[in-house]
């Protein structure tokens, strides 16, 4: 029997997330197997699970990509325990950059990560054929999976139906699985669970990152999809409701700065822990807000900077953060690391 790499196939039979359904509550039928080619991908069950970063690109003061910058992070964080990254998400400013430079950030990316560990590229344009066209290039570039953005420009002509036959197109096209994208306080676009539900029998869909904090609806998500389908939460701020819920695990920015906290958070969920989860979790939720929603990239690349690593500036027209906001970002990283035990220095602002 002759089985070359393009033929070996085998069936994904994943169990979704932490804890077992609610009894009493509607569920969908479960009959999807997913085919994988190992050697088009590596996502399995092992690694599209647990928490992986959505990583930055840092640029140098003339905001041109920092190449040795991006290699001295990846290298920090692949001995870290993470599951994987996200390179080219909305943390990693790819509407920020051109087409040349994006395939520079995956490839100088690509050659840091370890095979075992996820490698995932952020795509999505406006519309059907650019999305296909970016999905294509990051994939030909190295990914192993693509994150798809919902369009968006366009906002009340993007209805649910309209996402459902867009992510089914791209999902035929694509050479490389698809996971979905629902980030609704940048796009104003949010992928309802019904919707995630029809998606994941796509044999080609094996997932969705949803950013929203909203837990009753990802909880939703989490209930009717497939059971070979990863949800995983894409908001640190509710990371143990998530987890809790069901979810597979988190693409988190605050994981970027937090890692050990967020790993910690999984592992006690994970366990049954849920005491310790939620200490965990309350000493997380400021540095998580503070590094998204309230300080925004330039506040994440500020904290990276705290944590000795390569921050950099972000690319106008956004903005550093300021040395108020430093000085609490600083704060929120001291009180969620002692939450933890650990009490490593932080660079100063001299050190900079």
């Amino acid at each position: 029997m002759v089985l070359g790499l393009w033929a070996l196939v085998f069936v994904e039979t994943l169990t979704k997330g932490l804890r077992p359904k609610t009894k009493g509550q509607a569920q969908r039928p479960k009959s999807i197997h997913r085919c994988i080619i190992p050697s088009l991908n590596h996502i399995t069950e092992t690694n599209l699970r647990g928490i992986l970063l959505p990583i930055t690109t840092p640029f140098t003061r003339d905001e041109e990509i920092d190449v040795r910058g991006l290699q001295a992070n990846i290298r920090k964080w692949n001995e870290s325990g993470i599951g994987g990254y996200v390179v080219l998400g909305s943390t990693g400013e790819r509407v920020n950059l051109d087409e040349s430079e994006c395939r520079q950030v995956i490839e100088t990316a690509r050659a840091e990560t370890p095979t075992q560990l996820s490698f995932i590229v952020g795509a999505g344009q406006e519309s059907r054929r650019g999305t296909i066209a970016d999905i294509k290039r990051a994939a030909d570039a190295g990914a192993d999976a693509v994150l798809v953005i919902t369009p968006h420009f366009y906002r009340t002509a993007i209805t649910q139906e309209a996402l459902i036959d867009h992510y089914r197109a791209a999902a035929d096209a694509s050479p490389v699985p698809v996971v979905l994208y629902s980030m609704p306080a940048l796009t104003g676009i949010q992928i309802e669970p019904e919707t995630a539900a029809q998606l994941s029998e796509h044999q080609n869909i094996f997932g969705i990152k949803d950013s929203s904090p909203d837990v009753p609806k990802l909880t939703e998500t989490i209930n009717v999809t497939d059971d070979g389908f990863a949800v995983l939460t894409g908001n640190g701020t509710v990371l143990f409701e998530a987890l809790s819920a069901g979810a597979r695990g988190g693409i988190l920015a605050v994981g970027c700065v937090a890692t050990a906290i967020c790993i910690e958070i999984f592992r006690a969920v994970d366990a049954g822990e849920v005491d310790r989860a939620k200490t965990l979790q309350a000493r997380l939720t400021p540095l998580a807000a503070a590094v998204t929603t309230r300080f925004g990239i330039g506040g994440l690349k500020a904290a990276l900077e705290l944590k000795g690593f390569v921050g950099g500036q972000v690319r106008s027209p956004l903005l550093s953060a300021e040395d108020e906001a430093r000085e609490e970002i600083r704060r929120c990283l001291e009180e969620a690391e002692q939450a933890l035990g650990e009490s490593s220095p932080l660079v100063s602002a001299a050190d900079d």
